[in-house]
Order: C-alpha cells, then structure tokens, then sequence
C-alpha cells in the first residue's frame, strides 16, 4: 500500500506541474513506390487541477495508512 501510494504522490506532482500528456507518433498517409507520406499526429491527455489534487491525497492517504499498519 505504501508504494503505491508514494507512485500517485509523485503522479499528484506530475500532473500539477506538466497539467498533461501529450504523445506523438507517425502515421503512414501514402506510400507511392519510392515516395512515402507520412503525418506526425498529437494526441493530449490533459489532468485537470483537481483531478491532480485527487491522486494526490490519495496517495498521501495511501502512505500514512500504510505507515500505521506497521
């Protein structure tokens, strides 16, 4: 329990300060004999603040539940 609440404590953070991910990747368009198309696409994950604040005092609930289980 205390793991995996210090990995949404840290998750918490993250989210406060980058508010998001974003991936990339490339997507094949045309591929014409020697001549290839391709298109690069972003994709956004955005976490809200409170969406951030609530993986956040989980994990700090995580963590001192299991700091008193011991």
């Amino acid at each position: 329990m205390k793991v995996f609440g210090i990995v949404l404590v840290i998750l918490g953070i993250l989210g406060f300060v980058f508010g998001g991910v974003v991936f990339k990747h490339d997507k094949k368009v045309a591929d014409i004999g020697p001549v290839e198309i391709n298109k690069e696409e972003k994709k956004a994950f955005p976490v809200t603040p409170v969406a951030s604040g609530a993986i956040l005092l989980a994990g700090i609930v995580l963590v001192v539940a299991g700091a008193r289980k011991r």
